[in-house]
């Protein structure tokens, strides 16, 4: 599998973290899907990043079930 976009992870997660990547929750956390990097894990997971303030925030994307997972 390619590395799917953090677009295509949103998609994917809506039925199992509907406000993950809500506009309201983008706004709270003053982020943008641009904001958020897609990294390739030697497990076949993706750790998706963002900036929040003076944290990062950081899930794992499980393409066989669609979760994210926090670690």
């Amino acid at each position: 599998m390619r590395k799917p976009t953090i677009y295509e992870i949103k998609r994917l997660t809506k039925e199992k973290a509907p406000y993950f990547f809500s506009k309201n929750t983008m706004k709270f956390f003053n982020q943008t899907l641009r904001d958020f990097k897609v990294e390739s894990l030697k497990n076949g997971r993706y750790k998706i990043s963002a900036k929040s303030g003076n944290n990062k925030k950081i899930r794992f994307f499980n393409p066989i079930t669609n979760d994210l997972e926090i670690n």
